[in-house]
């Protein structure tokens, strides 16, 4: 059986996020999504709500778990016995922030990354442009699941990235 992890912050889940997740399904038996906890960044949602908001949006994929980790993602890498890490590419400035991590996750650990090319229909959708927009009233429907929409609409209405 083959498992592949797609790593992120989620914060929060996109339909782009889930479009790469489906298309790595397509791929591999099994994908674990790795929700990670940055402690240097300041999230909008908590890793419990990032979980679980990824969970719901994922829910209609056989082969599909998400996790959260805090470490690094060569121990998770081993942990679950995975033979590739897929990460989606909007653009090549993705591709440039991608590269050194590739590398650095094939050194520590001999993982491939498996880059797969975003949908260019969501190109634009980026977690950080999804706050944005929403933080200043703009819609976020079409570009996250309306949990999603209602969890961060909630979370900026509560004080959002201020020390959450």
């Amino acid at each position: 059986m083959s498992t592949a992890i797609c790593p992120g912050s989620f914060d929060p889940i996109t339909l782009g996020h889930a479009d790469v997740v489906r298309r790595a399904r397509s791929m591999f038996d099994e994908v674990v999504v790795a929700v990670a906890h940055n402690a240097s960044k300041r999230a909008l949602l908590t890793p419990d709500e990032r979980v679980s908001l990824a969970a719901d949006a994922l829910a209609d994929l056989d082969g599909v778990r998400v996790v959260a980790t805090s470490g690094l993602l060569v121990d998770l890498v081993r942990d679950v016995g995975a033979s590739a890490v897929v990460k989606g590419l909007r653009s090549g400035a993705d591709l440039d922030a991608e590269h050194a991590m590739a590398l650095m996750n094939r050194h520590l650990s001999g993982v491939e990354t498996v880059f797969v090319l975003g949908d260019p229909a969501l190109a634009h959708v980026a977690s950080s442009l999804v706050k944005d927009v929403a933080r200043h009233g703009g819609r976020i429907e079409d570009m996250v699941t309306p949990a999603v929409a209602a969890a961060v609409r909630r979370a900026l209405a509560a004080g959002g990235e201020d020390g959450r």
